[in-house]
């Protein structure tokens, strides 16, 4: 109904494979299936499982139209298919759930993987210049940085723009190989725009900065807010910001959602009749894949708190959350706290938690939960994962301790509503977000285990979860919680592992959960653990699905994978040489974990970069792993 392009054969037919390198393949009549994203059902499958299966499908089913019917000219036109197929798979997914919540949640994966990708060696553009195997570019950047293209042409065209411009698209190039170019041209023909300047998103590798400042000049009632870009780009690039002003008295929004074409290096754009000061909210839905900082360097903490608590964007409401956690958690790192940004933070938590006009669990989940580990990462020029670790837990640790009980009773409050409404079990998106806080919660609530005391009761608490759940979501939340349990909390820790692996019953999916589990546990043996588990008769290379649970996974671990003796580093390397020999392709994904040395200190970075030398050297090495050692080497 949104594009108005519908399926043009009888039937849809698909097929699972267990044994599948991709998630999915879009071959015009029979579309081809991992199992992990066609098969759920809730005692299998977590909620996250259930949205990607509907995000997957959704995927390939549009891809009748975005890469069927319109195909590429050409393999360094991939993002013209796949860019834009993830675009409409994520507004159906946003249409058919909360389009705040997948906003945040496709943010959330963007930063963690799509701007390491941009700050690394295998940096590209979204449409590549050259490759030695194309199956290395079937990437973040080419796929998530692609739709955020995409989308920056539905925010500056509006989306009856859009919809213009895709008409004419297909009306032109139905049955055609094209290319990006001929997808902007349509964009710009139906729109009577020029979009050449936009063109530069094509070529342009890197996570571009757009810095800010801004002054009100009380006497004549103008804001004036003055944004700078910076990229790899020669020429500026055509950044759509979307911005909103709020009054610094009422909390009210004085100036509703704008979108300013940044298209030089340094614009200043002025709001005039303004009646009083007001605080800008800046890249609002996230408008372009950027980073935002402010032009001085310092961050203003206390407009973060004010946009936490008064912005009416969803998105920027959860960002400014989000970067009073980061600030209090560097300062942690440092060993700088201070006490305002700790009272920031509290004061946002507390509202949060105790708010009785949040509409949406979900938001509320994802406001109380620090940024990941990965994303803190790209805020950092020399990343020290275990002390970010650390820093991280600090902070969530206080948190727990200073709201102990508010976090119990939401969290009591919340498990009698879900016992209340025993029936059917539901994945719409309330019972979704219920069940997403109330797992955020006994994560806060399990992170209190300093004493034999203390271990003994968050064990007692996953455990009572863990045995009433009734689907997988609940289930592999509290089994997440244990497997990092020790001390007083190891045997029930155990018992719990042991349990679930008995209930799988020979389930791949299942056991496939029963690994990754185990991987990203927080123990301090956890690589002694995760090699016993290669040994496990369960486990093999073999098949993807099996080989990514625990090897990739444990490589996103970052603390115990980037251990200073550099076992981590060896481990992941000694495994990529001999999945080398067997599936080329999930070995040099693997690999990818090792390339980026440089953003580490000397010790881990010549240790990463040891491992990778090995690896070059080997005879015989695939074109996939020689294309991403050598150029991670360079």
């Amino acid at each position: 109904d949104k594009f108005g392009l519908e399926y043009d054969l009888g039937i849809y037919n698909i097929v699972a494979v267990n044994d599948f390198n991709m998630g999915a393949m879009e071959n015009k009549g029979l579309n081809v299936f991992n199992t992990a994203y066609v098969l759920a059902d809730p005692a299998t499958a977590t909620d996250s499982d259930y949205e990607r299966v509907e995000g997957v499908i959704g995927h390939e089913y549009f891809h009748n139209w975005t890469g069927n019917r319109v195909t590429c000219r050409d393999w360094f036109q991939l993002t013209l298919k796949e860019g834009l197929t993830v675009f409409r798979d994520q507004e159906f997914s946003g249409d058919m759930g909360s389009n705040a919540v997948k906003r945040i949640e496709d943010v959330r994966g963007l930063r963690g993987r799509q701007f390491n990708e941009d700050a690394g060696p295998m940096s590209h553009p979204i449409r590549p210049d050259s490759y030695i195997n194309m199956d290395n570019f079937y990437t973040a950047t080419v796929y998530s940085k692609g739709a955020e293209v995409i989308r920056m042409y539905n925010t500056l065209l509006t989306p009856a723009g859009f919809r213009k411009g895709m008409d004419l698209y297909f009306e032109r190039h139905d049955g055609s190989g094209v290319t990006c170019d001929d997808f902007r041209s349509a964009m710009a023909d139906a729109n009577g725009v020029d979009l050449d300047q936009f063109g530069l998103w094509y070529s342009t590798s890197g996570t571009p900065t757009v810095t800010y400042s801004s002054s009100y000049d009380a006497e004549s009632g103008t804001f004036s807010l003055t944004l700078s870009q910076k990229s790899n780009s020669d020429d500026p690039l055509h950044i759509p910001v979307s911005v909103g002003l709020i009054d610094k008295e009422s909390g009210e929004e004085v100036v509703p959602t704008k979108v300013l074409e940044l298209k030089e290096a340094t614009q200043t754009f002025e709001f005039t009749d303004i009646k009083g000061d007001v605080v800008p909210s800046i890249l609002r839905g996230f408008s372009a894949p950027v980073k935002v900082v402010p032009e001085s360097g310092v961050v203003d903490e206390s407009s973060l708190a004010f946009l936490a608590a008064k912005d009416t964007d969803g998105f920027n409401k959860w960002e400014s959350g989000q970067r009073l956690f980061t600030s209090l958690i560097f300062q942690t790192m440092d060993d700088k706290q201070s006490e305002q940004t700790l009272s920031f933070v509290n004061e946002a938590f507390i509202q949060t938690l105790t708010s009785e006009n949040m509409s949406d669990y979900s938001i509320q989940a994802y406001a109380l939960t620090p940024p990941t580990e990965s994303t803190l990462a790209e805020e950092l020029d020399v990343v020290d994962p275990v002390a970010l670790r650390q820093a991280r837990g600090s902070v969530k640790k206080a948190i727990a301790r200073k709201f102990q009980t508010e976090i119990r009773a939401k969290y009591d409050e919340l498990t009698a509503a879900m016992e209340a409404e025993s029936g059917e079990f539901k994945v719409d998106a309330t019972s979704v977000g219920r069940r997403r806080l109330r797992n955020v919660l006994l994560d806060y609530l399990c992170s209190i285990k300093e004493t034999a005391e203390e271990q003994k009761a968050a064990a007692e608490l996953a455990t009572a979860q863990y045995n009433a759940a009734t689907g997988m979501t609940d289930k592999i939340a509290a089994l997440a919680a244990l497997s990092s349990m020790d001390g007083e909390g190891a045997d029930a820790r155990d018992a719990a592992i042991q349990k679930f692996y008995d209930d799988a019953n020979g389930d791949a999916l299942v056991l496939d959960k029963w690994f990754a589990v185990q991987a990203t546990a927080d123990l301090p043996d956890v690589l002694d653990r995760v090699k016993a588990l290669t040994k496990h008769p369960d486990f093999t290379l073999s098949n993807p699905n099996r080989c990514r649970s625990l090897v990739s996974v444990f490589a996103t671990n970052a603390a115990p994978f980037h251990a200073e003796n550099g076992d981590g580093y060896s481990f992941v390397g000694g495994i990529v040489a001999e999945l080398d020999k067997i599936n080329p392709q999930i070995a040099s994904r693997v690999a990818g974990s090792l390339i980026q040395w440089k953003r580490y200190d000397e010790k881990r970075g010549q240790l990463m970069k040891g491992e990778l030398e090995k690896l070059v050297s080997m005879k015989p090495i695939s074109d996939n792993l020689f294309e991403v050692v050598s150029r991670g080497l360079k």
